[in-house]
């Protein structure tokens, strides 16, 4: 029995024997930490709903203000820790937050209840881009480029098995526990994440520099900003973001407007959108299970990435043409799937030819400062051309330069990641 699931695994990744331990426990790392985020994640909701539109745009305004000094704090913790010290660390500040908002739930009176509920709105919005980006900066830093290619697909399946028992979580529960109980939940998976770190292999090189791995990285809390400025290939990054997840709020709130107006019952849009997250997770577990680990070796990095801004060319220009909510729909399932199976594994060995303190540094900042701006750019422009009169169909034609920008950037970062690797084979210290 045990001889067959190894042929089963072997058949769906190629992983050398070296590797198995560091693997499975990138696995459920993954799986912890999104796990723990998708239990809480409806909270966060249901507060963003309640609390109204008109609140919306300050709230986020208020993410993006946080996640700014949440950068310069992990940076600093970055520069004086090694990275088996830090991430723990990062781990359980987390896991004190969250305790913290459960005893402020139980004991402050009803009048401030709001404003907790506003603020845990703000704390959970930079929690989860801070806790996926500390896994994924360590993952790149451990494997190397050709491990990631070949590794990567499978560790996010852990991240979307987390995603899926996160809400089964919540929806058992919602009914028989209080709130705070949940974020008790996700304090627990979070501390299993912590764990993880300690029971990876001390052994596993890392890049072909092993001596170096546990050393403090140095430097300043503006470093990761710095550099960012002064390299193109961190600006291409962090220009991917941004139209990344501007386009994806376009194609949100497009998905606003049609269901607005083509569905009218309030239980019926919920299981509609229900039904999309189904759709999306069991569509990007098979993706992720049998063609990312593929992909990524057969047409390279840059071919890999660029599979989903054509897959957004072609959606926006269906979505121009027939402006339907069932276009629409198929869209969504397409383009989200592909970003958690192909585009995230794909863009993370982007960051494998970085040095060490970019890993952390300027990879932090560019997956959650810039991520939220992204946000912002998105929503405001969006908002602006529907209050000028544009419809769906007419924001989705404007969409596609950007898409298509998008879509050469893609290329230019996997040739350059590939130059990159090369000259890292090369002088590996000098990179």
């Amino acid at each position: 029995m045990k001889k067959s699931l190894k042929q089963v695994l072997h058949k769906l990744v190629d992983v050398k024997p070296g590797e198995l331990r560091a693997m499975w426990l990138g696995f459920i790392f993954h799986f912890v930490v999104l796990a723990g985020y998708y239990v809480i994640r409806p909270i966060r909701d249901e507060i963003g709903a309640s609390s109204g539109v008109e609140k919306l745009p300050w709230m986020f305004t208020a993410v993006l203000i946080t996640m700014l000094a949440a950068n310069a704090l992990f940076a600093a913790i970055v520069a004086r820790m090694s990275r088996r010290r830090f991430i723990p660390i990062a781990y359980r500040f987390f896991i004190a937050n969250l305790v913290i908002f459960y005893l402020l739930m139980r004991v402050l009176p009803a009048d401030q209840q709001p404003l907790l509920a506003r603020s845990f709105f703000v704390w959970v919005s930079v929690f989860n881009l801070f806790a996926t980006t500390v896994f994924w900066a360590f993952m790149t830093d451990l494997f190397t480029t050709e491990q990631g290619k070949r590794l990567f697909g499978f560790i996010a399946v852990g991240g979307s098995l987390g995603g899926i028992l996160g809400p089964i979580i919540t929806t058992l529960l919602v009914h028989r526990v209080t709130t705070g109980v949940f974020l008790l939940i996700c304090a627990a998976m979070l501390e299993i994440a912590a764990q993880c770190v300690r029971f990876f292999p001390s052994n596993f090189t890392t890049q072909g520099q092993p001596q170096n791995s546990e050393k403090p990285m140095g430097g300043n809390i503006w470093e990761g900003i710095t550099h960012i400025c002064r390299s193109p290939y961190l600006l291409g990054l962090l220009l991917f973001i941004l139209l990344y997840t501007s386009t994806s709020t376009w194609a949100y709130f497009q998905q606003a407007d049609l269901t607005k107006f083509q569905i009218q019952d309030s239980a019926t849009r919920t299981a509609f959108f229900a039904k999309l997250d189904l759709s999306v997770n069991t569509l990007t577990v098979f993706i992720q299970i049998f063609l990312t680990g593929r992909l990524l070796k057969w047409l390279g990095v840059g071919l890999t990435l660029v599979l989903m801004p054509v897959l957004s060319l072609f959606g926006f220009l269906a979505i121009g043409v027939a402006p339907v909510l069932a276009v629409l729909a198929i869209f969504q399932v397409a383009r989200r799937a592909a970003t958690f199976a192909l585009t995230r594994p794909a863009r993370e060995v982007l960051f494998t030819v970085l040095r060490r303190e970019d890993k952390y540094k300027a990879k932090s900042f560019i997956d959650t400062f810039a991520y939220r701006a992204g946000d912002q750019i998105g929503a405001w422009s969006y908002g602006g051309l529907h209050d000028r009169g544009f419809n769906v169909s007419a924001t989705s034609y404007i969409a596609i330069p950007f898409v298509a920008l998008w879509c050469g950037l893609s290329l230019w970062l996997g040739r350059r990641q590939v130059a990159l690797a090369k000259q890292r084979e090369e002088s590996p210290r000098s990179v």
